[in-house]
């Protein structure tokens, strides 16, 4: 049995992680739930059939649980992480891990002090596709790379998703630390950051473009300067009605891009051939199950760990 522990139902996935812990069949359970807000912790404890804890302290130091998944506000994370970063379990953090620098060296801080494994919640770098970028990036099949670019996007503002008394945050920068662009340009950053490396330079624009969620961003555009000299664009928000989401690679002797069905590769006098993607690698609540059962090593957690908090002083330097 692997039993896990909810740490707040804020965020817009809670529901998927909750339900993928339900519906397991390998031994993992949801062991309790514990939220800020009550009434919503015990609706979904209803919903789940779980047990709701109405004390986080409980919660935390209950020797029968294994894990705990951080599903809280994003300017949260960091009161909630001091409490659960010191019991030494493993911790699955939503993206991004905070919204400031500053919350991050923290984190970082407390993670070092109490050797607690700490993953969050991207997806990208797992996913076969990628991988299979990685490798090919591993073996110089593109050349000399000089240029990146990420989408990450989708019509959340036309879709009104976010109307919920429950996802009302997401608009709320006090408790997004952002809007649409820190929402899903944090994914996009994390992809690059992942594959290419240290980030010296950030600059951006960030707007409203619908006027839906008007206290917020829903769109922005940031280029980032890696340190190893490549150029990447990073494209984010709620307004995308339409088109590719993911990852172009330009190289020297040949590129990588989605040409609407699968990632393809090709050049100046080369057929354009399929990416042959790798088995997707588990995340998010199938990572920590296996983060809890030993199957992540530590090299792993670290490497990613560094990409996680270097995605936060991006995304700060952007909105900067």
């Amino acid at each position: 049995m692997t039993n896990i522990s909810v740490i707040s139902t804020a965020h817009i996935h809670a529901r998927q992680f909750l339900r993928n812990l339900a519906d397991g069949t390998d031994g993992r359970r949801i062991h309790a739930i514990w939220d800020e807000i009550p009434e919503r912790g015990r609706r979904y404890a209803e919903e789940f059939k779980a047990r709701f804890e109405p004390e986080l302290a409980t919660a935390l130091h209950d020797p029968a649980v294994h894990g705990f998944t951080v599903t809280a506000e994003n300017t949260r994370h960091l009161p909630v992480l001091e409490q659960v970063i010191p019991i030494g379990k493993p911790v699955f953090c939503e993206k991004p891990l905070s919204t400031t620098v500053s919350d991050a060296r923290r984190i970082a801080a407390l993670v070092a002090s109490h050797g607690t494994r700490l993953i969050s919640g991207y997806q990208f770098p797992f996913r076969g596709d990628l991988q299979a970028a990685a490798r090919m990036l591993a073996n110089g099949e593109f050349g000399r790379v000089t240029r990146v670019t990420f989408r990450c996007a989708h019509h959340a503002a036309y879709g009104r998703w976010f109307d919920s008394p429950d996802l009302q945050w997401f608009w709320q920068p006090e408790l997004s630390g952002g809007g649409g662009f820190i929402d899903l340009g944090t994914h996009a950053v994390h992809a690059l950051r992942s594959l290419f490396g240290r980030v010296d330079q950030v600059w951006a624009t960030i707007s409203n473009e619908s006027a839906q969620y008007p206290t917020c961003d829903d769109f922005g555009i940031a280029h980032l300067r890696f340190a190893n000299g490549i150029l990447g664009t990073v494209e984010a928000g709620w307004t995308q009605t339409g088109g590719i989401e993911g990852l172009e690679i330009v190289g020297s002797r040949k590129s990588l891009w989605h040409d609407g069905r699968t990632y393809v590769s090709g050049g100046p006098g080369l057929k354009t051939v399929p990416v042959i993607a790798a088995a997707d690698r588990p995340w998010a609540m199938n990572r920590l199950v296996d983060l809890v059962r030993g199957g992540v090593s530590d090299a792993e957690v670290s490497a990613d760990l560094a990409a996680c908090l270097d995605a936060v002083a991006i995304m700060q330097g952007a909105y900067e």
